[in-house]
């Protein structure tokens, strides 16, 4: 049997023209297939329900679907030429097995609204696991800022040595940033969390449609209403999600500059367990930090697969083929994107700081703002105390402890208020 659904009685398929149109969707539908087959299943009980299909008809379809979901799992079967996408398998499936009862799964709805509803669940699923790995990278980080409450570390700015900080500064700075990630995450999904199943082609057919049970079914938050905007959120969604992941990649980016820079011998403020580095091919003596290298990397991914997707978007309303090469861009953005983010939260764990290397870079000229806002907090004009405290022969040792706990401005190292970070995130691990 054919793997092309739409071939006809008298229409010629050229093998190179087919190859060109299906692209690499035998290969990237493997992503979405049992979300493909989830769909397929609550809309043949939507058909059941409008009497298109009848209760022994119903029952025969579901039983097929979830057989070939367990076999999709398990490996028994694997999407593949000659297929032409995943729909056409799973039609194929349906009518070698059931006959003509397969072939009334497709009465109703199109491959557009069904690869609109498959990649949504899809991408459904993606969004609310980044979110976890954020809010565990966010627990790591509270966890670690208390416990390193007073351990110095030199705080830069311009990469130059500015003033001191702790290492539980750096961990609150970014458990508020991944709270703030998942937080986003968690309102993109909300915000795509509509059923396009039902939309068929982008306007509709003249059948009843159950979509209020489809919408129930398949765990949406609502159903999107408009058959034609269907149509037109393909693509802004996708772009949404990838721009939510970004954020939380450009997080991790700068996270891992971090590390890069604090592993390196010049700095050596921090040891990595050896599982995270690898060693050189020539230089016996090299142990690099390429899983945190890559993880920096990997927003590259994400960047462009928004960029890709957003390039297709200039089409007008309806569906166009164009969208199809969207697919690949959100498997690799994700894909790429939530590797890097799932081993975060493990090398988080087990960083390690080298506290006298860290002690050892803080120097007395670290201390001068800590003496301008004390000559000012005594009642001398802040720019008469900034002038005397720029003087060298006024810097002194001081104790970086005794520093931090005077930082008492909200947020400081004297008041982190990591209480208030920690409610955030158990609000949001509430739900």
């Amino acid at each position: 049997m054919s793997g092309v659904l739409w071939a006809k009685p008298g229409i010629d398929i050229d093998a190179d023209i087919q190859r060109f149109c299906a692209g690499d969707d035998v290969v990237l539908d493997r992503e979405f297939i049992r979300y493909d087959i989830r769909a397929s299943a609550a809309h043949a009980e939507g058909l059941r329900n409008i009497g298109v299909l009848d209760e022994r008809e119903c029952a025969s379809l579901l039983a097929e679907l979830e057989r070939l979901d367990a076999d999709v799992a398990e490996g028994r079967f694997l999407l593949d030429a000659p297929f032409e996408d995943m729909h056409s398998a799973i039609e194929a499936r349906l009518i070698e097995r059931l006959g003509d009862v397969g072939k009334k799964i497709h009465t109703g709805r199109s491959r557009n609204d069904q690869v609109l509803v498959a990649s949504r669940l899809w991408l459904r699923d993606r969004l609310r696991h980044a979110e976890a790995l954020c809010l565990e990278v966010v627990e790591v980080a509270l966890l670690r800022a208390e416990r390193e409450q007073h351990l110095p570390l030199p705080g830069y700015t311009h990469l130059q040595r500015a003033m001191v900080s702790s290492a539980a500064m750096w961990w609150a700075g970014f458990a508020e940033a991944f709270l703030d990630d998942a937080e986003r995450l968690r309102a993109t999904t909300r915000w795509i969390d509509a059923n396009p199943l039902g939309s068929a082609a982008g306007y509709g057919v003249n059948l009843p449609l159950d979509r209020d049970h489809t919408t129930a079914a398949l765990g949406f938050g609502r159903l999107q209403v408009a058959a034609t905007y269907a149509q037109l959120s393909r693509g802004k969604f996708e772009l949404a999600a990838l721009e939510a992941l970004g954020s939380a990649l450009l997080d991790l980016r700068r996270l891992a500059w971090d590390l890069s820079l604090f592993t390196s011998a010049e700095f050596r403020f921090v040891s990595l367990p050896a599982k995270y580095t690898t060693g050189s091919s020539l230089m016996p003596n090299k142990r690099n930090p390429d899983v945190v290298e890559l993880m920096r990397g990997a927003y590259a991914s994400v960047a462009a697969a928004k960029i890709e997707v957003e390039q297709l978007l200039s089409l007008p309303s309806g569906y166009h083929r164009d969208l199809q090469f969207s697919k690949g861009a959100l498997v690799h953005g994700f894909g790429r994107g939530l590797a890097a983010l799932g081993l975060l939260p493990g090398l988080l764990r087990e960083l390690l700081w080298i506290e006298d290397r860290m002690r050892a870079a803080i120097e007395p000229s670290m201390y001068a703002t800590d003496l301008a806002v004390e000559l000012a907090a005594s009642g001398q004009p802040f720019r008469d105390a900034y002038r005397e405290a720029a003087n060298p022969a006024r810097w002194a040792e001081r104790d970086p402890q005794a520093s931090l706990r005077a930082r008492t401005s909200p947020g400081a190292a004297g008041d982190l208020q990591l209480g208030v970070l920690a409610a955030r995130w158990e609000a949001m691990k509430q739900g």
